[in-house]
């Protein structure tokens, strides 16, 4: 494995958090070296948030991503912010359900993905993340998913617990 550089995207609430912690702390699991960094917009809630994740057999030696080799777009305005630190032949992930543009880049591997659609037709529209999740580990192969559920595993816990097999069901839910 090289070294992954990811950036996660999208409003506050949409889980881009999430998603980039289950993603380190997989990591973590598999005796890999990993950072994240969270970076959000003025409001939590509605505002813009983003993330970075670096997972690698590696020491890494800066958690700031100025070149990532995937990056998820969940909403438009993140999609213009970070598709230009793609690097080249890197991943784009965009949440199709609410970015109609096309991205602008043809130099790299776009993944379209319904999560919204999805999700709902999972009858729980808040797993949209979870989607995209699956959808990142399918491709990238940053880490395994027996590792990310494993991490579901241990957060999903108490009044949590119910929600457990509807998360795992998403993160499979998405077919390229």
């Amino acid at each position: 494995m090289a070294t992954h550089k990811l950036v996660i995207a999208g409003f506050g609430g949409q889980g881009v958090m999430l998603i980039g912690q289950m993603i380190a702390y997989a990591g973590m699991l598999e005796g890999k070296e990993v950072t994240w960094m969270p970076a959000y917009g003025p409001e939590m809630r509605g505002g813009t948030a983003n993330c970075t994740v670096i997972v690698s057999d590696k020491k890494i030696s800066s958690p700031v991503v100025t070149e990532a080799t995937a990056v998820v777009a969940m909403n438009l305005p993140s999609l213009v912010k970070f598709e230009p630190i793609v690097k080249p032949e890197g991943m784009l992930f965009v949440n199709t359900s609410l970015i109609k543009e096309q991205p602008a880049r043809n130099d790299v591997e776009i993944y379209s993905i319904d999560a919204n659609e999805i999700a709902v037709s999972l009858h729980n529209d808040k797993v949209s993340n979870m989607v995209v999740l699956g959808a990142i580990v399918n491709k990238t192969g940053i880490v395994k998913l027996e590792s990310i559920e494993k991490v579901m595993e241990k957060l999903f816990t108490g009044n949590k617990a119910k929600l457990l097999p509807l998360n795992k069901q998403a993160l499979t839910a998405w077919k390229a």
